[in-house]
């Protein structure tokens, strides 16, 4: 077995705001008209969008919600002057910004702290060496992809597909992360500190990763490609009798239908749905999707500062509804929990570690939370994961940073939910 040896020292961090939350950009992006080509959703009546789908093929059919593919600019022309035929232009979303390991960038071989300091906040442990839990429950990462052969990663993949290649809508054992977003995340749910014991740990060091490539190399993605891996992820959750978690750190300014309702389908079919509040705070009404959906629990960032004797909400993690406050009850638009996600240290894709800030960071300390706590209890169900969740935030109270306050707040929820 190859020896961990120290490759450099610089990390990468992030200013407090700056966001990979992803933004969205609506209608034609500049790289499609440059290539005069877009990624559309078709429905309509029955014959005409059956002769629409064998003329143009299917990327992925939605049944009732229309078929996506894409066409050059005179057949997208075509199709809007086609009377019998809805055509929408597909979302595209973005990455709010390029603070993201590279490959090749200069990282620790060697962690600088195994057990991070999000670690040790969500364990409500500040000695804790190690961490455990997660066994039997698979955690969808639906990110830029994942580096599956990072030391601290790699007995614990279990699935890696690619959603986002444009000659295949999926591509089995493939999921090449040239960002480092996806990589990040997924070793705070489940970095399980290597094979030597020397690297880093995650919330759930036992739970087994489903990495999934829904964002390119740039940190974009297709709406399409988004909701068809959050359907196949509940799909083969039900196909192997296997309790899930997907986690999302990823998101839009606005609520996009097929997104949505692949987020209900998921949770309908016994997965939690985790994912990013975003990153466009402090003010409120900020939140984003897929986090504001109800049936998403949505993750605000904590710093590790302490105001009125709690953690802080960071003044970049959005913020959401006042008028909803108080109520402990999740409605559209709600955040419903908190957790670390400013200056989080995990594993890079690179093959080191590296810092970043986020709720994009504070997302998979939920997720892996959650499978920690479903590992305990298999019979649960993600109502009930949920459910705990909530309670276990209740107990830990966040009163510091704008918009927090007593009780269910705008801008940390219910709380912050730990381990312990």
């Amino acid at each position: 077995m190859k020896k961990r040896t120290k490759i450099g020292s610089a990390f990468m961090s992030l200013a407090l705001g700056v966001s990979v939350f992803a933004t969205a950009a609506f209608g034609q992006a500049p790289e499609q008209a440059a290539k005069d080509s877009y990624r559309v959703l078709i429905n309509g009546s029955g014959a005409e969008k059956a002769k629409a789908q064998q003329s143009f093929g299917s990327r992925w059919d939605f049944g009732a919600s229309g078929f996506t593919t894409t066409v050059n600019g005179s057949q997208y022309q075509a199709l809007l002057k086609n009377k019998n035929l809805n055509v929408e232009l597909v979302e595209e979303v973005q990455l709010g910004s390029e603070a993201t390991a590279k490959p090749g960038a200069s990282t620790q071989a060697i962690p600088s702290d195994q057990t991070p300091w999000g670690i040790e906040a969500i364990y409500n442990d500040s000695t804790i060496k190690s961490t455990s839990g997660g066994d039997g429950i698979k955690v969808a990462v639906l990110d830029t992809g994942a580096y599956t052969s990072h030391i601290d990663l790699r007995d614990n993949v279990e699935q890696c597909k690619d959603f986002t290649q444009a000659t295949s809508p999926l591509v089995n054992g493939v999921c090449n992360d040239r960002n480092g977003h996806g990589t990040h995340v997924a070793g705070t749910v489940l970095a399980n500190g290597g094979y030597d014991g020397l690297g880093i740990y995650g919330v759930a060091p036992q739970a087994e990763l489903w990495a999934y490539k829904v964002l390119n190399d740039r940190g974009s993605g297709y709406s399409d490609d988004i909701a068809a891996a959050i359907r196949h992820a509940a799909d083969e959750a039900s196909r192997l009798g296997v309790k899930t978690v997907i986690s999302m750190s990823l998101g839009s300014s606005s609520k996009d239908s097929l997104i949505a309702s692949a987020v209900d389908y998921a949770y309908g079919k016994g997965a939690l749905v985790v994912a990013a509040a975003g990153n466009s705070g402090p003010s409120s009404n900020t939140i984003g999707y897929p986090g504001a959906l109800v049936n998403a629990v949505a993750v605000a960032s904590l710093d590790n500062t302490f105001v009125n004797g709690t953690y802080k909400v960071s003044d970049f993690s959005s913020r959401g509804n006042p008028a909803t406050a108080g109520d402990y009850v999740i409605q559209e638009r709600d955040v419903e929990v908190s957790a670390p996600g400013g200056s989080i240290y995990s594993t890079s894709a690179s093959g080191g570690y590296t810092t970043m800030s986020g709720t994009s960071m504070a997302t998979p300390h939920i997720a892996g939370l959650a499978a920690k706590i479903w590992s305990a209890n298999k019979s649960l169900s993600n109502v009930q994961v949920r459910a705990d969740l909530q309670n276990r935030a209740k107990q830990y109270d966040i009163k510091g940073g704008t918009g927090a306050g007593t009780g269910d707040d705008y801008a940390s929820g219910f709380g912050f939910p730990r381990v312990k």
